[in-house]
C-alpha cells in the first residue's frame, strides 16, 4: 500500500513538474500586450498563478533622534545629486572661458565675448538654476569651489569685476547665502561622501 502511494505521489510531482517547466517555457512566447507571463501550479482542474514575493524586513521605529539624522543626510544627498552636474560644468566652462581670454588683449573684445557667453548660459542653464531650492543653491555654491578651486565671488570679481561681485553677494546674504563659501574636505565631509559615491556609480572623473 505505501509504496502504491509513493508511486502516486512520485508520478504526480513529475507530472506537476513537468507542466511548470513547460508552462515557463510556454510563457515565454509572445502572448499579446494584454497578457502576462506568470508561473503556476495546477490543483484539480484548476491552473493558479504564483508569484514569489521579495522578503520584508519588519524593524522597529527608528528613534526622533535618528529620523531627524537620516532625513539631514537624505535632503543633502538630493540636493547633491541634483547640484553635482551643474558644479561639474561650471568648472569645464570657467576653464574654457578663461583659455579664451587668454588670448585677448583689447577688453572690448573681452567684454563682448562674456556678454555672449552669459547670454548663451543663461539660455542653456536659466530655468534649471531658477528651480534650485535655497539650500541646494548653498549645496551648489559649495561644489562649484570644490570643482574650480574658486568660490563664486571670486569667479565673478575676475569676469564681471568687484562692483558686480559684491551686488550678488549682497544679494546671496539676503537669501541666507554666501558667495564667498568655500568647500572643506573635513567640514564637509558628508558632501564629499556623497560625491565619492557619485563618482564611482557614474563614473564622472573618467570623463576628464
Amino acid at each position: 500500500m505505501r509504496s502504491c502511494i509513493k508511486q502516486l505521489i512520485f508520478s504526480v510531482a513529475l507530472f506537476s513538474g513537468l507542466f511548470l517547466c513547460l508552462f515557463s517555457a510556454k510563457a515565454q512566447e509572445a502572448h499579446g500586450a494584454d497578457k502576462i507571463p506568470l508561473h503556476a501550479v495546477v490543483i484539480g482542474n484548476d491552473t493558479i498563478p504564483t508569484i514569489t514575493l521579495s522578503i520584508v524586513e519588519v524593524v522597529e521605529r527608528l528613534p526622533k533622534a535618528l529620523r531627524k539624522e537620516r532625513e539631514r543626510w537624505t535632503r543633502l544627498r538630493n540636493a547633491v545629486y541634483v547640484t553635482y552636474p551643474y558644479a561639474r560644468s561650471a568648472a569645464r566652462i570657467l576653464k574654457d572661458v578663461n583659455a579664451q581670454l587668454a588670448k585677448m588683449d583689447r577688453k572690448k573684445d573681452r567684454k563682448a565675448f562674456l556678454a555672449s557667453k552669459e547670454k548663451e548660459l543663461k539660455a542653456q542653464f536659466g530655468d534649471k538654476l531658477e528651480n534650485l531650492s535655497v539650500y541646494q543653491g548653498k549645496v551648489l555654491m559649495k561644489l562649484i569651489d570644490r570643482e574650480t578651486g574658486q568660490n563664486c565671488f571670486e569667479i565673478i570679481k575676475e569676469l564681471k569685476g568687484g562692483f558686480n561681485a559684491r551686488v550678488w553677494q549682497t544679494v546671496a546674504f539676503f537669501f541666507g547665502g554666501n558667495l564667498k563659501s568655500e568647500y572643506d574636505k573635513q567640514e564637509d565631509r558628508d558632501i564629499e561622501a556623497i560625491v565619492q559615491e557619485l563618482e564611482l556609480y557614474q563614473h564622472y572623473r573618467a570623463y576628464n
